[in-house]
């Protein structure tokens, strides 16, 4: 941790977190539980040298008693996941939408904590599986805890809560043979899909790049539900929530994930730990959407259907604050194992709508957490305390830490004064928003929800032709590892409703029969979900920088420097680890080697080469430059390292930037390539490229 990220933390330490905090490994004596001394941790209490162990061994039964039971329950969904400390500020007073404290006062701190997540994979699973992503967050206000329990994907699969376990029983590994891990069945979930056909829309995202973020730091998080912001005339907005990533928004290639997944399984867990270490803090700003109740209904689809987004275009998206990650966790277990979110934990200011998802979550997350871990007093783990005070009735119950002293338990008493007792809401007490509710008690779903394809398709136009092209081939590569022809003959049949251009893409890849009519009439598209127009900065990129023994010193460090000063981040790579002499006999150390890692754990490469390179190093720079040229990565090249890169047919392609000493063009064109990161329009180069 560095001087800046310590001096940054010292100032919003969340005390009450604190308090819990053990260093265990500073000096201390070894004890057990009870605070006991040990005088010996290395053999048991046994009957003479070889005998057997004896039972009054308590320290030992302890020992192995703790370990037998470290493991709590992994969660059915969201079980590898990944949390980072931090602050939020907001930008300004929201008080004429709610009175949530957190949200009004440009000048307080609210600590946080962030839990990043995979579905459905278990917690041993890759970081970079095509899956939706889980952004939970957890404000540790004034007011008590608030936790805005979102995903990296703004719809949802379904409508009502009452499907989720049928989706999530057909998403995960089949029942007989409990394949395949860490990503979505395959038939069980396409048969799935075709049945439920509300899920379209939010398979389209799935199937998109947003399901393989190049980082949790370049991820959007959507609250997914609308809620309600009150203020205190009880003036009530209707508002969605976003987490705009000031990274911008950007993905892996899935042959990229593949390979990573497979070299770095914890790419995305590792990145985020890296970067908090280094002082690269990520930032996330918090925006609404914000909807009055007359306009509940002036739109063409249901405001309440979580299969829909509201469309930026339509309802803008207003930048309340912002929230900085800057502390990673002392204990994975104890933090983000053991943190425990529910959407209905709230504060004043902050309430429900009549979404029928959100209201199935609403009892599935607290139901969840007393089963995982192990009852109903997994609010006094420290992760999960709020940083206010808490008083009421409840006692006892597996876990309980409080020691509650006196005899009264119970509301409206007489013997403690009827202590702890209830305020009005003008005191901050919670008030649930008055809505008037009138019908009859029915399963049905509102015809307003029956819209399933419209804004499956408003995605579809909104994509660009390459990110087009990766959702076809998403479709391909998924529905192709499906056995049963006719689920495959469905998806298409089903996605010909979304677009006629996109189902026969898809029945052309699979084997499956092309639709010849029907499609789409929308035309409607939404910029602002396309990841072309995001932000693009070389900010925290990741650079490799391969060189030889007899490289020019000079060259590369001018480079070095300048991409460094741009903000981005360089590592040396060559054919081995440890000190490579230059050209003038200065050196440099290569931290990286092309056994220990590949091009597609890097967002650019430059290379120079050397005068001395073995044959060893030309031939694996040039596999390493190739990948990164088929992935369409930014590359320069100086010296040595810029003939091999005309030798393989790579120069005079977009996104190839070639130099010599002293060219600063060059290097200003390269760090604008490191930004732009992808450069789609090489696919025109395959023609001429040979390749890997």
């Amino acid at each position: 941790m560095n001087d800046k990220q310590t001096s940054f933390n010292e100032n919003i330490k969340n005390e009450q977190l604190e308090n819990f905090r053990s260093k265990d490994n500073e000096n201390k004596v070894l004890t057990t539980n009870q605070g006991l001394k040990v005088s010996e941790d290395d053999v048991s209490l046994k009957a003479g040298a070889r005998g057997p162990t004896i039972m009054e061994d308590f320290h030992f039964r302890e020992k192995i008693t703790h370990f037998d039971h470290e493991r709590i329950p992994e969660r059915v969904v969201h079980a590898r996941g990944f949390g980072a400390h931090g602050v939020f500020q907001v930008y300004e007073s929201m008080k004429p939408y709610t009175k949530a404290n957190f949200l009004q006062d440009p000048n307080v701190k609210t600590p946080v904590f962030v839990r990043f997540s995979t579905v459905i994979g278990s917690r041993g699973s890759k970081d970079t599986a095509r899956d939706v992503r889980g952004f939970a967050t957890k404000f540790y206000t004034q007011e008590g805890n608030y936790d805005l329990v979102a995903n990296n994907m703004a719809p949802f699969f379904m409508q009502d809560a009452i499907k989720f376990p049928d989706f999530v029983h057909a998403n995960k590994p089949e029942p007989n043979n409990e394949i395949p891990q860490a990503t979505a069945s395959h038939d069980t979930f396409w048969d799935w899909i075709t049945q439920n056909q509300e899920s379209a829309h939010m398979v389209m995202w799935a199937m998109s790049d947003r399901a393989i973020p190049r980082s949790f730091r370049m991820m959007e998080g959507f609250g997914v539900n609308t809620f309600r912001f009150i203020n205190e005339e009880g003036t009530a907005h209707f508002v969605k929530f976003h987490w705009k990533p000031l990274l911008g928004v950007h993905s892996l290639l899935q042959t990229e994930a593949a390979k990573i997944g497979g070299e770095d399984p914890d790419y995305n867990r590792r990145d985020l730990w890296d970067n908090i270490e280094m002082g690269n803090y990520p930032e996330f700003e918090l925006g609404v959407q914000l909807l009055e109740e007359k306009d509940e209904f002036a739109f063409d689809f249901d405001i309440l259907d979580p299969t829909k987004l509201w469309p930026e275009e339509d309802i803008p998206v207003r930048i309340i604050g912002k929230m900085t990650l800057n502390r990673n966790v002392d204990n994975f277990f104890a933090e983000t194992e053991q943190v425990a979110f529910h959407p209905g934990n709230v504060v004043p200011g902050i309430d429900f709508s009549n979404d029928p998802l959100l209201q199935g979550r609403l009892f599935s997350y607290l139901d969840t957490q007393l089963i995982r871990l192990g009852g109903p007093n997994f609010h006094e783990l420290p992760i999960n305390r709020p940083v206010c005070s808490l008083h009421n009735n409840q006692r006892d119950g597996y876990g309980r830490q409080t020691i509650n002293v006196g005899n009264v338990a119970y509301h409206r008493n007489a013997i403690a004064n009827n202590s702890p007792y209830p305020i009005g809401e003008e005191e901050g007490g919670y008030v649930h928003y008055q809505e008037n509710v009138n019908g009859k008690k029915i399963r049905a779903r509102s015809d307003s929800f029956n819209d399933h394809f419209s804004q499956a398709t408003l995605f579809w136009n909104s994509m660009s032709p390459p990110e087009r092209q990766h959702i076809i081939d998403a479709f391909a590569f998924e529905v192709g590892r499906v056995k049963d022809k006719c689920i495959k003959q469905q998806v298409v049949d089903m996605f010909t409703n979304v677009s006629l251009e996109l189902a026969k893409a898809i029945a052309i890849k699979i084997g499956a029969t092309p639709p010849t009519s029907g499609g789409s009439t929308v035309t409607k598209a939404s910029p602002a979900l396309s990841q072309e127009n995001t932000i693009k900065t070389p900010l925290t990129r990741k650079v490799a920088v391969a060189i030889a023994e007899g490289f020019d010193y000079n060259q590369v460090d001018t480079v070095i420097k300048s991409l460094q000063a741009a903000g981005a981040q360089v590592a040396i790579i060559s054919d081995k680890l440890g000190m490579i002499t230059s050209s003038d006999g200065a050196q440099m150390e290569a931290t990286k080697s092309f056994i220990t890692d590949s091009s597609v754990v890097f967002d650019a490469v430059y290379i120079d080469g050397g005068q001395n390179a073995d044959p060893y190093f030309k031939m694996e720079s040039c596999k390493f430059v190739k990948e990164a040229f088929i992935h369409y990565k930014p590359i320069a090249a100086t010296n040595e390292g810029k003939t091999w890169v005309e030798d393989n047919n790579m120069a005079n392609s977009p996104g190839v930037f070639l130099g010599c000493a002293g060219d600063n063009d060059f290097i200003n064109q390269f760090i604008q390539g490191v930004a732009f990161h992808r450069f789609w329009d090489r696919i025109l180069a395959y023609t001429k490229f040979n390749q890997i």
